[in-house]
Protein backbone atom coordinates (compact mmCIF):
# COMPACT_ATOMS: atom_id res chain seq x y z
CA UNK A 1 0.00 0.00 0.00
CA UNK A 2 1.31 3.45 -0.67
CA UNK A 3 -0.88 7.05 -0.25
CA UNK A 4 -3.22 7.61 2.05
CA UNK A 5 -3.31 4.44 4.61
CA UNK A 6 0.58 4.94 4.91
CA UNK A 7 0.60 7.87 5.89
CA UNK A 8 -2.22 7.62 8.51
CA UNK A 9 -0.24 4.38 9.65
CA UNK A 10 2.81 6.32 10.27
CA UNK A 11 1.15 9.00 11.70
CA UNK A 12 -1.28 7.41 14.24
CA UNK A 13 2.06 5.33 15.45
CA UNK A 14 3.89 8.65 15.91
CA UNK A 15 1.23 9.72 17.90
CA UNK A 16 0.37 6.54 20.20
CA UNK A 17 4.13 6.17 20.71
CA UNK A 18 4.49 9.87 21.72
CA UNK A 19 1.82 9.34 24.30
CA UNK A 20 3.28 5.98 25.56
CA UNK A 21 0.50 3.96 24.41
CA UNK A 22 -0.16 0.87 22.39
CA UNK A 23 -2.39 -0.58 19.58
CA UNK A 24 -4.14 -3.73 18.74
CA UNK A 25 -6.06 -4.77 15.52
CA UNK A 26 -9.23 -7.10 14.98
CA UNK A 27 -9.64 -7.82 11.39
CA UNK A 28 -12.37 -9.96 9.58
CA UNK A 29 -12.69 -8.79 5.90
CA UNK A 30 -9.34 -7.39 5.55
CA UNK A 31 -7.92 -10.47 6.87
CA UNK A 32 -4.25 -9.14 8.10
CA UNK A 33 -4.07 -5.94 6.21
CA UNK A 34 -4.35 -3.39 8.69
CA UNK A 35 -1.87 -5.17 10.69
CA UNK A 36 0.30 -5.51 7.40
CA UNK A 37 -0.18 -1.34 6.82
CA UNK A 38 0.71 -0.69 10.69
CA UNK A 39 3.80 -2.98 11.01
CA UNK A 40 5.05 -1.80 7.75
CA UNK A 41 5.82 1.27 9.73
CA UNK A 42 9.30 1.33 10.90
CA UNK A 43 9.51 1.28 14.78
CA UNK A 44 5.88 -0.40 14.53
CA UNK A 45 6.92 -2.46 17.02
CA UNK A 46 6.82 0.46 19.79
CA UNK A 47 3.21 0.52 19.96
CA UNK A 48 1.77 -2.57 17.84
CA UNK A 49 0.34 -5.36 20.61
CA UNK A 50 -0.30 -7.41 17.82
CA UNK A 51 -3.28 -8.48 16.05
CA UNK A 52 -6.32 -10.88 16.02
CA UNK A 53 -7.72 -12.13 12.49
CA UNK A 54 -11.44 -13.26 13.01
CA UNK A 55 -12.50 -13.95 9.95
CA UNK A 56 -14.67 -16.96 10.91
CA UNK A 57 -18.22 -15.67 13.23
CA UNK A 58 -17.23 -18.14 16.01
CA UNK A 59 -13.88 -16.19 16.52
CA UNK A 60 -15.46 -12.93 16.96
CA UNK A 61 -17.64 -14.23 19.75
CA UNK A 62 -14.67 -17.11 21.34
CA UNK A 63 -11.90 -15.13 20.93
CA UNK A 64 -12.62 -11.35 21.04
CA UNK A 65 -16.05 -11.60 23.40
CA UNK A 66 -18.59 -10.15 20.90
CA UNK A 67 -21.86 -11.19 22.00
CA UNK A 68 -22.88 -14.43 20.75
CA UNK A 69 -26.93 -13.29 20.95
CA UNK A 70 -26.01 -10.29 18.41
CA UNK A 71 -24.45 -12.07 15.99
CA UNK A 72 -27.08 -14.53 16.06
CA UNK A 73 -29.82 -11.45 15.48
CA UNK A 74 -27.87 -9.03 13.03
CA UNK A 75 -24.86 -11.47 12.26
CA UNK A 76 -21.38 -10.05 11.55
CA UNK A 77 -21.54 -7.58 9.65
CA UNK A 78 -23.07 -4.49 12.02
CA UNK A 79 -21.69 -1.79 13.92
CA UNK A 80 -22.00 -2.88 17.40
CA UNK A 81 -20.18 -5.84 16.32
CA UNK A 82 -17.55 -3.95 14.90
CA UNK A 83 -17.34 -1.75 18.19
CA UNK A 84 -17.11 -5.31 20.70
CA UNK A 85 -14.70 -6.27 18.06
CA UNK A 86 -12.51 -3.36 18.78
CA UNK A 87 -13.09 -3.64 22.53
CA UNK A 88 -12.36 -7.26 22.82
CA UNK A 89 -8.74 -6.71 20.74
CA UNK A 90 -8.11 -4.39 23.21
CA UNK A 91 -8.99 -6.13 26.21
CA UNK A 92 -7.47 -9.63 24.63
CA UNK A 93 -4.44 -8.28 23.77
CA UNK A 94 -3.81 -5.57 26.80
CA UNK A 95 -3.86 -2.47 23.97
CA UNK A 96 -4.66 0.88 25.17
CA UNK A 97 -6.28 1.39 21.45
CA UNK A 98 -8.48 -1.33 19.53
CA UNK A 99 -9.15 -1.42 15.57
CA UNK A 100 -11.67 -3.47 13.98
CA UNK A 101 -12.75 -3.97 10.06
CA UNK A 102 -15.96 -6.36 9.62
CA UNK A 103 -17.89 -6.50 6.29
CA UNK A 104 -18.81 -7.86 2.98
CA UNK A 105 -15.93 -7.70 0.61
CA UNK A 106 -17.75 -9.78 -2.28
CA UNK A 107 -18.22 -11.92 -4.15
CA UNK A 108 -21.74 -12.35 -2.71
CA UNK A 109 -23.80 -10.35 0.03
CA UNK A 110 -23.55 -11.97 3.51
CA UNK A 111 -25.96 -11.58 6.75
CA UNK A 112 -28.20 -9.56 4.35
CA UNK A 113 -25.95 -7.42 3.06
CA UNK A 114 -24.66 -6.04 0.35
CA UNK A 115 -21.24 -6.22 -1.27
CA UNK A 116 -19.50 -3.05 -0.18
CA UNK A 117 -21.13 -3.14 3.45
CA UNK A 118 -18.28 -2.34 5.57
CA UNK A 119 -17.91 -1.52 9.77
CA UNK A 120 -14.61 0.03 11.12
CA UNK A 121 -14.32 0.90 14.34
CA UNK A 122 -11.77 2.48 16.70
CA UNK A 123 -12.10 2.29 20.48
CA UNK A 124 -9.71 3.86 22.94
CA UNK A 125 -9.11 4.74 26.97
CA UNK A 126 -11.83 6.41 28.51
CA UNK A 127 -14.82 5.29 26.46
CA UNK A 128 -12.92 7.33 22.98
CA UNK A 129 -13.87 6.00 20.19
CA UNK A 130 -16.21 6.21 17.20
CA UNK A 131 -17.75 3.47 14.69
CA UNK A 132 -18.38 4.47 10.93
CA UNK A 133 -20.86 2.10 8.60
CA UNK A 134 -19.20 2.22 4.70
CA UNK A 135 -20.83 1.86 1.34
CA UNK A 136 -17.94 0.82 -0.74
CA UNK A 137 -17.79 0.00 -4.80
CA UNK A 138 -15.35 -1.69 -6.30
CA UNK A 139 -14.35 -4.96 -6.50
CA UNK A 140 -13.04 -7.33 -3.99
CA UNK A 141 -9.15 -5.84 -4.05
CA UNK A 142 -10.65 -2.30 -4.11
CA UNK A 143 -12.98 -2.69 -0.90
CA UNK A 144 -10.14 -4.36 1.09
CA UNK A 145 -7.65 -1.59 0.72
CA UNK A 146 -10.33 1.46 0.77
CA UNK A 147 -11.28 -0.25 4.37
CA UNK A 148 -8.14 -0.19 5.38
CA UNK A 149 -7.84 3.36 4.75
CA UNK A 150 -10.92 4.00 6.44
CA UNK A 151 -10.14 2.25 9.50
CA UNK A 152 -6.37 3.77 9.89
CA UNK A 153 -8.28 7.52 8.98
CA UNK A 154 -10.52 6.86 11.41
CA UNK A 155 -7.79 5.77 14.09
CA UNK A 156 -5.74 9.30 13.15
CA UNK A 157 -8.94 11.47 13.35
CA UNK A 158 -9.68 10.08 16.80
CA UNK A 159 -6.34 10.28 18.26
CA UNK A 160 -6.20 13.93 16.85
CA UNK A 161 -9.37 14.58 18.24
CA UNK A 162 -8.59 12.79 21.81
CA UNK A 163 -5.67 15.30 22.19
CA UNK A 164 -7.67 18.77 21.36
CA UNK A 165 -9.99 17.36 24.19
CA UNK A 166 -7.12 16.68 26.33
CA UNK A 167 -5.53 20.09 25.40
CA UNK A 168 -8.54 21.83 26.21
CA UNK A 169 -9.42 20.05 29.56
CA UNK A 170 -5.98 20.91 30.56
CA UNK A 171 -5.42 24.65 29.26
CA UNK A 172 -8.78 26.18 29.20
CA UNK A 173 -11.15 25.50 26.90
CA UNK A 174 -10.42 26.94 23.40
CA UNK A 175 -7.67 24.11 22.31
CA UNK A 176 -5.08 26.50 22.28
CA UNK A 177 -1.85 26.15 24.52
CA UNK A 178 -1.76 28.80 27.47
CA UNK A 179 1.70 31.11 27.51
Amino acid sequence: MNGPADAAAAGALTLLAGRGQTLAVAESLTGGLVAGALTAVPGASRVVRGAVTAYATDLKRDVLGVDGALLAARGAVDGEVARQMADGVRRVLGADWGLATTGVAGPDPQDGQPVGTVFVAVRGPAGAGAVRRLALAGDRARIRTDSVEAVLALLLSELTENARAQDTEQHGGNGCLQP
